[in-house]
């Protein structure tokens, strides 16, 4: 039995136009794929993401290493689009009794990016690694949600857009599921005995993940 349905935020709830980074390196001539090999690379984004420097700080070595504080602020900045067809499936698992929750790789800024696009009335709880100290795919990340709801690993189906974040939940022996979209996600809930519609308004938006917004 399903109790808990955990969603990635990037890649999943929301999405980044990744034209807008390709836009960004051309106009500040930057090399194509510069911005985020840098963003994300260790142990840069493990100290972001496990809260050991803010975002603020993040962002200045980034333009730093870059060569260009004015393209990193702008690529900082760049909006997301929210998937609402992701948070219409939220919507239909809570009057399921499925309670939901979403567990990112995040900064200390998570908490006003959330209140900015208006959701966070429409899961359970939210979980930033920022704030647990731990990110995935380490078991202690997933350990945590577990234990703030109180919950066994085989009530939880975790989805997240990376592979690779998925094993830690695998190791705990939580059901999980790589994210392709909303219309395949509803199938493998189904499968996995959660009663949702078969078939839901999946909004068409080219994912785009970027742990620092």
């Amino acid at each position: 039995m399903i109790r808990v349905v955990l969603f990635d935020l990037d890649g999943v709830v929301r999405n980044f136009d990744p034209g807008v980074v390709v836009d960004i390196e051309r106009r500040y001539g930057l090399t194509a794929g510069r911005l985020e090999s840098i963003a994300f690379s260790r142990p840069l984004i493990d100290d972001v993401t496990t809260g050991r420097i803010s975002r603020a700080r993040w962002l200045r070595e980034i333009g730093e290493l870059v060569g260009s504080p004015a393209a990193v602020a702008e690529w900082g900045d760049h909006p997301a689009v929210v998937d609402e067809g992701v948070l219409e499936l939220s919507d239909e698992l809570r009057r399921l009794g499925v309670r939901t929750a979403v567990l990112t790789n995040g900064t200390d800024t998570i908490c006003a990016e959330i209140a900015a696009m208006g959701i966070g009335g429409r899961f359970d709880a939210f979980f930033n690694s920022a704030d647990i100290g731990f990110a995935k795919p380490d078991v202690r990340a997933f350990q945590h949600v577990l234990d703030a709801l109180d919950v066994s690993a085989e009530d939880v189906f975790f989805t997240d857009d990376s592979a690779s974040k998925l094993v830690g939940a695998d190791s705990l022996s939580m059901r999980t599921h790589l994210f392709a979209g909303v219309v395949d996600l509803r199938r493998h809930l189904r499968q996995a005995g959660a009663d949702v519609a078969p078939h839901g308004s999946e909004s068409i938006s080219e994912s785009g993940r970027h742990p620092g917004r």
